[in-house]
């Protein structure tokens, strides 16, 4: 399962030499894991509806060129762990060359909200979506 964004890269998200400051691309891998969140209806609210908040606990990346001012990017989030924890990797691209730019991942895990404890396997609504998402995939 995975989700793609475009993101065309503004003027202040970049330093003096025009290129991307380092913090923000953990703000492209956000945007693109919300899109991923949405595409099997579980995004924050509804995270939080279902009575779970679902903090990163862990994040990495690997730069392997820097991105420019201007510059069109494609962020693809990739779930890769649901059974204890969201492990969501991320590769982000030239929009137009295709040329690998970045990679990385964050972890998250559900933590009740009514008790602030950390649940040590997914519960069982995140199981519920993403089996309704890949039984409706599958028709």
């Amino acid at each position: 399962m995975h989700a793609e964004v475009i993101i065309d890269i503004p003027f202040h998200d970049v330093d003096s030499m025009h290129i991307v400051w380092h913090g923000h691309y953990l703000k492209y891998f956000e945007i693109a894991r919300c899109q991923l969140l949405d595409a099997f209806d579980y995004n924050y609210l509804q995270m939080q509806a279902s009575g779970y908040a679902w903090p990163v606990i862990e994040s990495h990346v690997r730069y392997v060129q820097g991105i420019q001012f201007q510059q069109k990017i494609r962020v693809r989030a990739i779930l890769r762990e649901w059974e204890h924890r969201l492990k969501i990797e991320y590769l982000i691209f030239d929009a137009e060359s295709g040329k690998r730019l970045t990679k990385g991942y964050t972890s998250q895990v559900a933590v009740s909200i009514a008790t602030r404890e950390m649940c040590f396997q997914s519960p069982p609504v995140l199981l519920e979506r993403l089996h309704a998402w890949a039984d409706f995939n599958a028709e």
